[in-house]
């Protein structure tokens, strides 16, 4: 079994609540929330990015309420 190599953003901290990203083989992404370590989606780098631009636009931001 490969290791992955989980990283979390320097502007996490200490925090809970963090995403964390590793690099996966066929250039794939994995995602996975700190909080549930063991639930782990895999992406590819232009799903990442359609997911960030999301984020930004404010498209989940009905998911919060």
């Amino acid at each position: 079994m490969a290791v992955i190599n989980w990283q979390k953003s320097s502007y996490s901290s200490e925090s809970a609540n963090c995403i964390c990203l590793a690099a996966a083989p066929e250039r794939a992404i994995k995602i996975r929330e700190s909080d549930e370590p063991d639930v782990i989606i895999t992406t590819t780098a232009d799903g990442l990015r359609a997911l960030l631009r999301g984020f930004k636009a404010g498209e989940f931001d009905h998911l919060t309420s």
